[in-house]
């Protein structure tokens, strides 16, 4: 099978590999028929994940049809669509029971990371039974695959941990995919205002378009200074860091106002300051998080009942052979205008 391979830093290729098996009772061999590329991809090139070693298959999001089921497995069946979910749980461990699958003690984030991922024809999947999602029939997969990381980790990692509620003000720093579907998933909660921050003026076109009240430029306006003006110079109630390099930390930390929060979804490979001498008195929160997937059910019954189209975030399409074009174009997305590339596999 064709399968998109790290190699190192800055090195992948397309290369040929076997068709995996089944090594466990709990595992299901998928069929890929869709996937796409993350951000934290990105940063695994950069060598900012040390836990993802070369030779590996990268990619943690897709949709498939079940090829082949361990015995141990049930409600599912081979010729199943399924979602899959970014976060393998065994549903069993004491982070599983309590909601953290993504610290589950024989899952968690290890597709494309401790073992070989989605972006490929066929993938191994453990915990089977609680890491896939039968889809209804008539949903559409390409906004499913949206469902398998960047609408979750928005939704879990910015929004719920933001404590976003009617009439607050938040701040998003990025209006990248990840930014973009905060911004979507924000709206559920009615904030007065969403204030999009970035430097690329394409994606702030975007996220007006998809619901921010303000959007600054960055790298031609003095973002605090325009987001308290906004604000009444009061700052932000939660302001979600959705970028992962230390300047849009530091920044978060300017932006936030009194009794509020910082919620960090950004994936940082190097060190950030925290400047508690500002923020010691100032009575706020800041959240780290890795998505547990726990909302990926209620945004399932979202997207069927059309409240939500994740197809939005859908900017340039590729077959799995082309993939490597795609890795180009999504990496230079300030010239390609790309958000989210939606791979096909099969």
């Amino acid at each position: 099978m064709k399968a998109l391979v790290y190699h190192g830093p800055g090195k992948k290729s397309l290369d040929e590999r076997p068709i995996p098996e089944l090594t466990a009772p709990t595992d299901a061999i998928v069929k890929v028929t869709r996937t796409t590329i993350c951000g934290t991809d990105l940063h695994i090139l950069k060598g900012d994940v040390p836990t993802c070693e070369p030779g590996r298959i990268l990619g943690h999001e897709g949709v498939g049809i079940v090829h082949q089921l361990g015995e141990a497995v049930s409600g599912l069946a081979a010729g199943d669509h399924v979602l899959i979910s970014c976060i393998t749980s065994c549903g069993r461990c004491d982070y599983c029971r309590r909601g953290m699958y993504s610290h589950c003690t024989t899952g968690g984030w290890i597709l494309g990371n401790r073992i070989d991922g989605t972006q490929a024809e066929y993938v191994r999947i453990p915990h089977a039974q609680s890491s896939l999602y039968r889809i209804p029939a008539g949903l559409d997969e390409e906004a499913l695959v949206m469902l398998s990381d960047i609408l979750p980790t928005g939704f879990e990692c910015g929004v719920l941990n933001g404590k976003v509620q009617p009439g607050c003000t938040v701040a998003i720093v990025g209006a990248g995919p990840i930014g973009l579907a905060a911004l979507l998933t924000a709206q559920f909660y009615s904030p007065a205002q969403i204030i999009m921050i970035d430097p690329d003026v394409n994606r702030l076109e975007v996220a007006h378009r998809f619901g921010a009240t303000a959007c600054v430029d960055n790298a031609h306006t003095d973002a605090v200074a325009q987001v308290l003006k906004l604000t009444e110079s009061v700052g932000a109630d939660c302001v979600i860091e959705a970028v992962g390099i230390p300047p849009t930390f530091e920044l978060c930390q300017q932006l936030v106002a009194p009794g509020g929060t910082i919620a960090n979804i950004g994936v940082h490979g190097v060190k950030c300051d925290l400047h508690l001498e500002q923020l010691w008195d100032r009575n706020i929160a800041i959240t780290t998080r890795l998505v547990d997937t726990v909302s990926t059910p209620m945004l399932m019954k979202t997207v069927k009942a059309g409240r939500i189209d994740p197809t939005r975030l859908i900017t340039h399409r590729f077959r799995l052979g082309d993939i490597l074009a795609a890795y180009e174009t999504f990496s230079s997305a300030s010239s390609t205008r790309a958000l989210k590339v939606l791979i096909e596999a099969s």
